[in-house]
């Protein structure tokens, strides 16, 4: 039994950690904007630099994170929507609908490298569970 403190399942996620491990980095840039390309937002290490973790389970495995990527977008226009609502007010009788759905797209394409980097952290945790014992088991092989 390891005497480390179990890393928390959210903060590892919002840190884009491993699933297995809750330790390692999934990414090889920890921050998608630090390079102003969209060419290395996706920049992965093939496995966790700690518990060996194979993080592309199949071929075409990551095509599922658009689920999740749409997903969080609905959400968070959801939310902005109601935010917006109750803070400034919608009408029919001025443009605060349409400033409302400029700013939020405008607010969605910014986000759109972390979204993207979440949408694959989210998703994996489907696959992959968290093993306290990561270092005397070996990773979990996926044949499909």
């Amino acid at each position: 039994m390891s005497t480390k403190p179990k890393p928390n399942y959210f903060w590892s996620m919002l840190t884009m950690k491993c699933p297995r491990c809750r330790r390692g980095p999934m990414f090889k840039d920890g921050n998608p904007y630090k390079k102003l390309s969209l060419k290395h937002v996706f920049d992965m290490h093939d496995n966790c630099p700690l518990c060996n973790q194979k993080y592309d389970l199949e071929t075409g495995f990551w095509y599922g994170t658009g689920y999740v990527s749409y997903a969080l977008a609905v959400a968070i226009s959801v939310a902005s929507f109601v935010a917006w609502y109750v803070l400034i007010g919608i009408s029919i009788n001025d443009s605060s609908l349409f400033w409302w759905l400029g700013s939020n797209i405008t607010f969605l394409v910014l986000l759109q490298p972390w979204l993207m980097r979440i949408s694959r952290v989210i998703y994996i945790r489907f696959f992959v569970s968290y093993d306290e014992d990561y270092e005397q088991h070996k990773p979990k092989e996926f044949d499909y």
